[in-house]
């Protein structure tokens, strides 16, 4: 148990109240600032501000998927109050206090310098796990967006990754006809071994012909101007890599072919379930944290 922790969640997005009740029987006290909105029966959670909480009490601090944008500010979906992240109260929280987030980009890294910060999503078990809502998540998106079944479309996914694996179970299991593009030898031969179509990336722009369907889980610059010239004009690319995505989205625009940056499916498609992984997780990590 993590029963003498005080634990501060700043903002969050539907998963987040799946972590609260999670978190609220094993935590001395949860304090929630964006959640004003809301209310709470739990007996240890405690609603608060910025201004009236005392981050030197704080044993963690709980920021969402997102963590921060480049200027501090805090996502909320259940409050009109802004709320940051800064230096300043980084400095204000005990020495052992540790901030955990989803992902960290470089001004979370500069003002916890001097903390411990936990990025969930780079964790090999949260991401796999996390990748079972993304890929449904997908299917879903895109069966709402084409006008053909998953079933018998023709479907390339972009890497073959902790995300692209589930990506690809879930579309061959539905019955598409499954591309998989990839750089690795080895992945080469765990695609051909599954029964599907193993592509080359570097072939990817004469491959690309005659896709319904295009899903990216590649986080950097992938489907370029070339590739999705070589596209059909009713192909639907789904980017569902982390920000900045693997599309170049402008020139799909563009070029008329319909391209969706898709962040987030689990917490729009599946919050309650999303929301058990992430709690999971920190449980796990604050039970740690208390020893």
């Amino acid at each position: 148990m993590s029963d003498n922790l005080n634990i501060l969640i700043m903002g969050g997005d539907a998963r987040y109240l799946e972590v609260i009740r999670k978190l609220s029987n094993e935590v001395a006290k949860l304090y929630l600032i964006g959640y004003d909105q809301l209310t709470f029966d739990e007996k240890h959670v405690k609603q608060t501000t910025m201004e009236t909480v005392d981050f030197g009490i704080i044993d963690a601090i709980i920021l969402p998927v997102a963590g921060t944008n480049e200027d501090g500010k805090i996502e909320t979906m259940y409050s009109d109050e802004v709320i940051s992240l800064t230096e300043d109260v980084v400095r204000q929280t005990p020495n052992h206090c540790t901030i955990y987030t989803g992902n960290a980009n470089a001004y979370l890294k500069n003002i916890t310098h001097d903390k411990q910060l936990v990025a969930l999503f780079y964790r090999d078990d949260l991401a796999v796990y996390n990748s079972i809502p993304t890929a449904e998540g997908a299917l879903k998106l895109i069966m709402e967006q084409t006008d053909v079944t998953v079933h018998g479309s023709n479907v390339m996914i972009l890497g073959f990754g902790r995300v692209g694996k589930t990506v690809v179970n879930l579309f061959s299991s539905v019955g598409a006809n499954v591309r998989v593009a990839v750089r690795k030898s080895a992945d080469i031969a765990r695609v051909t071994e599954m029964g599907l179509t193993p592509v080359k990336l570097e072939k990817l722009e004469q491959e690309i012909v005659g896709m319904d369907t295009v899903i990216n889980t590649i986080p950097h610059p992938v489907i370029d101007a070339d590739i999705i010239a070589a596209m059909e004009t009713s192909t639907l690319i789904v980017d569902i890599a982390s920000a900045p995505g693997g599309t170049d989205f402008a020139f799909a625009k563009t070029h008329g072919i319909k391209a969706m940056h898709a962040l987030g499916l689990p917490g729009k498609t599946a919050p309650k379930s999303a929301g058990r992984i992430i709690g999971n997780v920190l449980l796990e990590l604050l039970r740690k944290q208390k020893k």
